[in-house]
């Protein structure tokens, strides 16, 4: 039962201090997860980080989930993403019900300037942290480098190409690279 409360408290701080949606959450994520708890190893968090971007939901939901369900199978899965959840609906719940134009409110709007700026901090932090940690080996370093040249190309000249497309890309090159060096791999040791 401690586990469970502790999942729970644990994502419920996560998802009641930050904003900018899950690519914010990923480093305040890794840092409980992997760095104070221990829950998974860096490499896991870096796997369902690629693996929640690539399914339906939100990212910090999908992580959310994932860690709960590591330690504590259903049970685990279902508290974390209440954990998670709860504290934004809640505060969504509250600026509905009894705020009309809440974002007309001039210090709401002079700190959601300010928390812009957080946001893209904190993605970039986690964006840092993850290439830091890579491979240090030059084809999965190729693979993130032609992948943020073409984020960029495709941002600065306002293409119409979902990221999700580019990943899928990037996975079918990283997998037909794999292949065909098991297959000269294998040629290698016949010979």
């Amino acid at each position: 039962m401690g586990i469970l409360l502790e999942l729970f408290w644990t994502f419920a701080r996560i998802g009641l201090f930050t904003f900018g949606g899950g690519y914010a959450m990923i480093a305040l994520i890794e840092h409980a997860c992997v760095e104070q708890k221990g829950w998974i190893t860096h490499d896991e968090m870096m796997d369902v980080t690629v693996i929640a971007e690539s399914t339906p939901g939100p990212i910090a939901i999908n992580c959310a989930t994932f860690v709960g369900y590591k330690q504590r199978g259903l049970a685990g899965a279902v508290v974390a993403t209440v954990g998670m959840v709860l504290p934004s609906f809640c505060i969504i719940l509250l600026i509905s019900r009894f705020l009309d134009n809440f974002l007309e409110i001039p210090w709401i709007a002079h700190a959601f300037l300010g928390i812009k700026i957080a946001v893209g901090l904190l993605i970039l932090d986690a964006g840092l942290k993850m290439v830091k940690k890579m491979q240090k080996k030059p084809l999965p370093r190729l693979i993130m480098a032609s992948a943020f040249a073409a984020m960029l190309l495709i941002n600065c000249f306002a293409l119409r190409l979902s990221s999700i497309a580019l990943m899928l890309v990037a996975g079918a090159v990283s997998l037909a690279l794999f292949l065909a060096t098991k297959k000269t791999g294998r040629r290698a040791a016949e010979k």
